[in-house]
């Protein structure tokens, strides 16, 4: 079974997109500026002051929702793609109802209810889920003024795939997103695929320098920035992460 249907998966990312403080054990120091990820990979990475009126953002890989909700604030129509069926039919109950009851582990099989909530101030109505693979997405999906991929990359069996399709997906001007830790494992991404992350003729090659080779006829790098980010696996164990987040403008094309 893919993992990202399971229940304990869809209980992590639930409390990693909507739970704040308490993620966090009190011997940990809240000072490591991990929580909030998703929001922060929108409120710390978008320029909203460049986006034009009734402008459009995709949020591909979007688990169970919170980046596409907040990519609402700054876009009048927000479209949020992942992979996983349970994790769409969560984000679909997150924009019916607002908020969700769910279980978080604590120990072995002891779990305890949390809750978890959309901010009221967000207008639900602007943002759709659908289920769709990041490297054949449906061909009438139209272009984005945003488009954010958040810790996708290094979890597709076919990265370069994806990254081409981006040229089509975001409009001139319009803003790329990627953040991911390059956690390049075989289990998702044959070898012979990943960006970077291994030696070529003596040379070391990192994912950045790869996905500069990857989108550089098309964009332009504008900066990059550590973002670390924390999941929440029982009451006892957290991975703690460094994503590294690119910001890309669409080069205007060339007459």
């Amino acid at each position: 079974m893919n993992i990202y249907e399971s229940d304990k998966l869809l209980s992590e990312y639930i409390s990693f997109h909507y739970g704040t403080d308490e993620n966090l054990p009190e011997t940990l120091s809240k000072s490591i500026g991990a929580q909030n990820y998703p929001l922060r990979c929108v409120h710390q990475l978008i320029r909203p002051a460049l986006l034009p009126p009734h402008s459009r953002a995709l949020d591909l890989g979007c688990a169970v929702g919170r980046s596409t909700f907040e990519l609402a604030r700054f876009s009048a129509k927000v479209i949020g793609i992942d992979f996983s069926q349970r994790f769409i039919t969560t984000a679909n109950q997150f924009k019916e109802l607002g908020h969700l009851n769910y279980q978080r582990t604590d120990e072995g099989s002891l779990a305890s209810p949390y809750f978890a909530a959309v901010h009221p101030e967000i207008d639900r109505s602007r943002v759709s889920f659908e289920v769709g693979d990041a490297m054949n997405l449906r061909p009438d999906l139209g272009s984005f003024d945003v488009v954010l991929m958040a810790n996708l990359i290094d979890r597709l069996s076919e990265p370069l795939q994806c990254l081409q399709r981006l040229t089509d997906l975001v409009n001139p001007g319009g803003q790329l997103i990627i953040t991911s830790p390059y956690t390049w494992l075989e289990e998702f991404t044959p070898r012979s695929n990943w960006l970077g992350g291994f030696t070529h003729e003596s040379t070391p090659i990192t994912t950045k320098a790869g996905l500069l080779t990857a989108l550089s006829p098309s964009f332009e790098l504008i900066s990059t920035q550590d973002l670390p980010f924390i999941i929440r696996e029982h009451a006892r164990k957290f991975q703690w992460s460094i994503a590294e987040a690119s910001i890309w403008t669409r080069r205007q094309p060339t007459s």
